[in-house]
């Protein structure tokens, strides 16, 4: 999955892959995949002032996730 580089503090990178409705996001700890994303949500991030706070509000305890590395 290709990912797109993001200007924050936490958050590297994001990438979406819309037929799986997999979120991938590299924070500075790691990278996850969040699993039942809408599309909606990837585009409301990424469009996002802030992507930690949009983070931390839409997705963090939303989305069933694994740690891939």
């Amino acid at each position: 999955m290709e990912r797109f580089p993001v200007v924050s503090s936490n958050i590297v990178s994001v990438g979406y892959e819309p037929t799986e409705m997999v979120l991938e996001i590299e924070f500075q700890s790691g990278i996850y995949r969040y699993f039942s994303v809408p599309a909606s949500v990837h585009s409301g991030l990424m469009s996002a002032p802030s992507h930690g706070r949009f983070f931390t509000h839409t997705i963090k305890d939303r989305y069933s996730f694994s740690r891939i590395a």
